[in-house]
């Protein structure tokens, strides 16, 4: 019987092992997508406790709690720290076969060195005093972490209408080593159905515009605006949500009407819909392309299920599945839209839908350009998937389908610190995944070969397809 967790913990393989040690582990780490607070990292917060830095904003364990049979109290409520820290920790034991056995003893592991005990009800006091303790040091501030695990580049999500300030304020330290830049979001801009959000999120647009947005035309004129600011403050990513990509054309006239039709209080169907968020992508997209921009398409996501959840607690807590709509049509059309006239930006396309694999990883290469090594990608397993069976269908699709020596590696996409562990989790199921090909002679056993391969997905290949300046 194997032990737990040991240092070549999903490494089966001796040339797997040769992989994952010589080469991914210490390469740096490219987070071209997160959710980590900008004030945290400006701020250079100090944790109360484990629960105020692995609990806090963590929808992965609070599903996991829920699934237990763990009342809302000790999940989002009112419980002490302690106590929801509690819950969690007899939690873990029942999440064996989920990823969260396998992240929260890689947490415990680093940066913490919490290696010689298991997490459970029992342990939880042990654990709780001796990650407490770590937590009151400068090593677990949440730069402290960064510098831990080796971030070089940090791209957290931030609202159009975000000013930035967090942002700024990290830009004018010379002395802390790691690139924080911001992403813009636009979603609250996009999804006209959610029509209060929209409206009330026009107003603020307005305000800091600083001119009246009676028109569509107004509208993406202000847009664009607060896409120059974020692209003076650095920005060279952006990031859009939905559900199925849009491709619906109209006319100008049709667009300005649904735009007063829905400021003036009136919601849009589905049609409108459509038309709008296919205009306002499609005039983004050439924006993008033409400062340089990458644009990611997060697909998939049927967010906010349980309507008595949410009115309760809000989005972002753990009430979202996988959606199944058809995406590929529109999906096409949409890219092919933009690339027709060569204004299609570096696009990474992520889908929620892992039987939607196959469909991302034929859609990128029909618009790879001969120009951009790996100009389209498809991103990895992301969110349900960052786990061993997603993270290999992404990339046995990908290889299937296109080339993952060209593929740009692993992202965050998380709220924690503690996060970047998935890395680690990463790098030791690709460097897996290549093993085993060498083994059973169905790729080259040239390690060089190899390795550069793996140090090219690990960092390099991020580095140079968002080429943007690192502080190191």
């Amino acid at each position: 019987m194997g032990s737990f967790l040991t240092e070549n913990f999903l490494l089966h393989t001796e040339t797997a092992r040769r992989l994952y040690h010589e080469h991914a582990a210490g390469m740096p780490i490219f987070d071209y997508h997160c959710h980590l607070s900008p004030a945290a990292i400006a701020e250079n917060a100090q944790f109360r406790n484990l629960t105020d830095i692995w609990l806090s904003g963590d929808h992965y364990k609070w599903r996991a709690m829920r699934a237990n049979g763990v009342d809302e109290k000790l999940v989002t409520g009112s419980a002490t720290d302690r106590e929801k820290f509690q819950a969690w920790a007899e939690t873990v034991p029942a999440t064996i076969g989920n990823p969260l056995y396998h992240w929260t003893h890689l947490e415990l592991r680093r940066p913490f060195g919490i290696d010689d005990v298991e997490l459970n009800g029992e342990t939880a006091q042990q654990v709780w005093d001796r990650a407490g303790e770590a937590l009151g040091t400068p090593e677990f501030t949440a730069r402290g972490i960064i510098d831990q695990m080796n971030v070089r580049f940090i791209c957290t999500t931030d609202d159009p209408l975000d000013d930035l300030s967090y942002h700024q304020a990290i830009a004018k330290e010379s002395g802390w080593p790691v690139t924080v830049l911001p992403a813009f979001r636009p979603d609250k801009g996009i999804h006209i159905e959610q029509s209060d959000q929209f409206r009330s999120w026009v107003t603020r647009l307005e305000q800091l515009s600083g001119s009246s947005l009676t028109t569509f035309d107004t509208f993406l004129g202000a847009l664009e605006g607060r896409l120059e600011y974020f692209h003076a403050q650095g920005a060279r990513i952006s990031d859009h949500a939905l559900v199925v990509p849009p491709f619906r054309e109209a006319s100008a006239t049709e667009l300005n009407a649904i735009f007063n039709r829905v400021r003036h209080g009136s919601s849009p169907d589905e049609e409108q819909t459509e038309k709008f968020q296919t205009a306002v992508i499609q005039h983004l997209g050439r924006l993008y392309a033409r400062r340089g921009w990458v644009m990611q398409l997060h697909l998939g996501a049927l967010r906010n299920n349980a309507t008595r959840q949410f009115a309760a607690l809000g989005p972002d807590t753990g009430f979202d599945s996988i959606g199944d709509d058809p995406i590929a049509r529109a999906l096409n059309r949409l890219l092919d839209s933009l690339d027709v006239t060569r204004e299609l930006p570096r696009t990474i396309l992520y889908s929620l839908n892992a039987g939607h694999n196959d469909v991302l990883a034929t859609a990128i290469g029909s618009f790879q350009d001969g120009q951009i090594p790996g100009k389209m990608q498809f991103g990895s397993g992301w969110w349900f998937h960052d786990q061993k069976d997603g993270m290999l269908k992404q990339m046995t699709s990908l290889a299937n389908m296109g080339l993952l020596s060209r593929f740009i590696g692993m992202l965050t996409d998380s709220r924690s610190f503690l996060s970047y562990t998935r890395h680690e989790y990463f790098r030791r199921i690709l460097c897996a995944y290549l093993g085993d090909l060498a083994e059973a002679g169905e790729a080259s056993a040239d390690m060089g070969l190899l390795g550069g391969m793996v140090e090219d997905i690990c960092f390099n290949n991020a580095a140079a397809y968002f080429n943007i300046s690192s502080k190191r």
